[in-house]
């Protein structure tokens, strides 16, 4: 069964310009991350689109739902910005997909070396998985339904609540 990955952006794809000192995207670091974990799954990755969250739109939420609906899999992950993770977990809950959908993100960039995304990545894929269909945040090896995982930033880690 195969496990489709949608990138959207968010920190967990930034890169950072040292000519220009600030940061950008390129491309989504997904295959990258999914070859240097030794990932064995039959994995799709799919980039829907490269932005921050906090710029994200009604529009671009719509075409996320789009496209988790008319997928084939019944198992997918969202690599995402984390600041308006929670915003696009209520879009796809209010959806109805009945499919078991992870939103991941991270609080450094991949590219910086020291990022939290490439244990998040990971994290999510197993749990989509094992859990039932719903709309989950998997964050620092947590995972929580989305209206109980109320995400904020603590100590450079976010923090949801775990299912219980």
């Amino acid at each position: 069964m195969c496990i489709r990955v949608f990138a959207t952006g968010g920190t967990f794809d930034e890169d950072y310009s040292e000519l220009q000192g600030k940061l950008f995207f390129h491309d989504t670091h997904v295959p990258e991350m999914l070859r240097l974990g030794r990932c064995r799954l039959d994995v799709s990755v799919s980039t829907l689109m490269m932005i921050d969250s906090l710029g994200m739109t009604d529009a671009e939420r719509a075409t996320i739902v789009d496209h988790c609906r008319r997928c084939e899999e019944t198992q997918i992950v969202i690599t995402h910005g984390t600041d308006t993770m929670a915003e696009t977990a209520q879009a796809l809950e209010a959806a109805g997909i009945g499919k078991t959908i992870m939103l991941t993100g991270a609080m450094a960039p991949y590219a910086f070396g020291s990022s939290d995304g490439l244990f998040n990545l990971g994290s999510a894929l197993s749990f989509a998985q094992v859990l039932p269909p719903g709309v989950y945040l998997a964050l620092n090896g947590r995972c929580s339904m989305f209206e109980r995982g109320a995400q904020q930033p603590i100590e450079g880690m976010l923090q949801v609540a775990a299912l219980h």
